[in-house]
């Protein structure tokens, strides 16, 4: 241990030395540190959101989506947007009833999307979201009324909910209730509006604070009455049989596909997950960005440690005339090249939540703070200390103390 104390007393001496290599070099470990803490406290942070959601209904929610498992865990960065998009869904209205007749399953909601321009007067919002689905998605996914009421099984098919910001939007300072509003040249009545959602992020992927929400039946019009239900939401009566309940859905459903499997169903944490691609391909880039830092700052390191080697050659020899061994030789170059990349890591992490707090002051969620994301700041630093520092410190022991003891500068 006093070893140790004594290669800390040298590294500090000899970086200080050289003050301004030593700070370049830092601050490119810095940088690529920064960046993968600011990527994974975002990431987590929407995550963290959508889990609590999650957790809030129990933890007995269960997602079909269109596509086999291997297409929806495919991350393809060429062609971030999703190819589904341009294609039919698989998920079908019978696949619904299906759903709903499966033993332990108490509610199912079908989700259709569409885009189109809303207009009310003389106002127009363009490329608004529409979703249709049943009175169910209320419960499924905790959608609070603000006035009026939620479409049900009895109210006109051309009658909508709208979110909080489509009413300010569209109606201004008139009352939102019993207004109307054409999509696609048909009429709609509102008959609710939702309160204001402070999380609009959700496992349902959609900002219902910006959305329109209507029956399938008005839904379906917009396709020539075929749906395109791109997600079904299903509430499992008891959250300790959502494993048993997934099995008999997905199970019921390859039955009525002749045992063919193009759909995928999510449960549990897989939930919290995003699963848009165009969301991992960015960060996706970001963390590749985030490692070529720290291979430029990792060279740093090695670059300075071999100007250092160079410099301290007579150094070297001294010590080992006076009874070093190449292991002191190689704990005193490896402290330093650790030094410098802790001391990053260190100014990395702090730098890193600093960008991730002032982005989020313009997002609707805040970073994820745990231990795990400091472990892995941490451990990435000390990885490149090691790594890039291990073959100047590997040349210093190796050099030879006569040879050494000859050199002047």
């Amino acid at each position: 241990m006093p070893l140790f104390f004594e290669h800390l007393q040298d590294a500090s001496r000899s970086l200080k030395n050289a003050r301004m290599r030593t700070l370049l070099t830092t601050l490119g470990v810095a940088i690529g540190i920064a960046s993968i803490t600011a990527i994974l406290s975002m990431s987590g942070g929407i995550i963290n959101v959508i889990s609590r959601q999650v957790a809030s209904l129990e933890g007995n929610i269960i997602l079909v989506r269109p596509g086999s498992p291997e297409s929806n865990n495919s991350m393809n960065f060429a062609t971030p947007i999703n190819q589904r998009l341009f294609s039919t869904s698989s998920l079908t209205e019978g696949d619904v009833d299906t759903i709903a007749k499966t033993e332990g399953v108490e509610e199912v909601a079908p989700i259709m999307t569409i885009s189109g321009n809303l207009k009310s007067g003389t106002t127009t919002l363009r490329d608004s979201l529409i979703v249709g689905t049943s009175p169910e998605l209320a419960t499924i996914s905790n959608l609070e009324v603000r006035d009026g009421q939620f479409i049900d099984s009895v109210t006109n098919p051309n009658t909508a909910v709208i979110g909080r910001q489509v009413a300010i939007k569209l109606f201004a300072n008139e009352l939102p209730i019993g207004q109307t509003f054409t999509v696609r040249d048909k009429l709609f009545t509102v008959i609710g509006v939702l309160k204001q959602m402070t999380d609009p992020i959700n496992f349902n992927s959609i900002d219902f604070n910006d959305a329109v929400i209507v029956s399938m039946k008005a839904g379906k019009t917009f396709h020539n009455d075929k749906s395109q239900i791109q997600q079904i939401n299903i509430r499992a009566e008891d959250p300790n049989d959502v494993p048993k309940v997934v099995r008999s859905v997905e199970e019921r459903l390859r039955q009525s596909r002749n045992g063919e499997q193009d759909f995928t169903l999510i449960s549990g944490e897989e939930v919290a997950k995003p699963t848009n691609q165009l969301f991992i391909a960015v960060a996706g880039v970001m963390t590749a960005i985030a490692a070529i830092s720290l291979v430029v700052g990792g060279i740093g390191i090695m670059n300075i440690m071999l100007v250092g080697v160079a410099e301290r050659t007579r150094e070297i020899g001294l010590r080992k005339a006076i009874g070093a061994s190449n292991r002191n030789i190689l704990e005193q170059f490896l402290t330093e090249s650790l030094f410098v990349s802790i001391a990053g890591g260190l100014a990395g992490y702090i730098g890193g939540y600093a960008i991730a707090f002032a982005v989020s002051r313009f997002l609707t969620f805040t970073p994820l703070f745990t231990w795990e994301i400091a472990a892995i700041a941490f451990g990435v630093s000390i990885l490149v200390g090691l790594v890039f520092g291990l073959y100047p410190a590997i040349r210093a022991a190796s050099k030879d103390p006569i040879e050494s003891l000859r050199q002047y500068h």
